[in-house]
């Protein structure tokens, strides 16, 4: 397999790009559920859930955590644009359990003044990091 026979894919955010690389396969997490592109799909675009994708290059898997966005592919070019991604390698994982457990106990607590949405995103969160760094930690 060559380049020719891959996919350009870009994950970026305001700050940086988080992955700039060819690759064979993608799957991610669509808001209407996961999704997958091989090379020549066809033109795609949709929003995404936080979650995580995963990414195969060489028969070599990667994940990254990406925190909602968007995702487009033409043209073998796939890009996502998010405010939040982090490759699992480089996720702090006891930062990410310590986000799980406050979110848990806010989710716990059931006092009136708690934002329950907020500390349901920030669980969500917390867990795509804790499952793209699984392979690295």
């Amino acid at each position: 397999m060559t380049i020719n026979d891959k996919i350009h894919f870009k994950v970026i955010t305001h700050e940086q790009v988080v992955f700039d690389d060819y690759v064979n396969e993608i799957y991610s997490k669509g808001i209407d559920g996961d999704f997958g592109v091989l090379y020549n799909h066809i033109p795609f675009m949709t929003a995404l859930d936080i979650g995580v994708t995963k990414i195969i290059k060489d028969g070599n898997d990667d994940y990254i955590a990406t925190i909602g966005g968007t995702f487009q592919i033409n043209d073998n070019v796939a890009v996502i644009l998010t405010d939040e991604a982090q490759l699992g390698s480089d996720i702090d994982v006891v930062r990410a359990k310590n986000a799980q457990e406050r979110a848990l106990m806010r989710l716990n607590q059931s006092k009136p003044d708690t934002d329950i949405v907020r500390a349901e995103i920030a669980l969500a969160k917390a867990m795509a990091r804790l499952k793209a760094s699984a392979k690295y930690h």
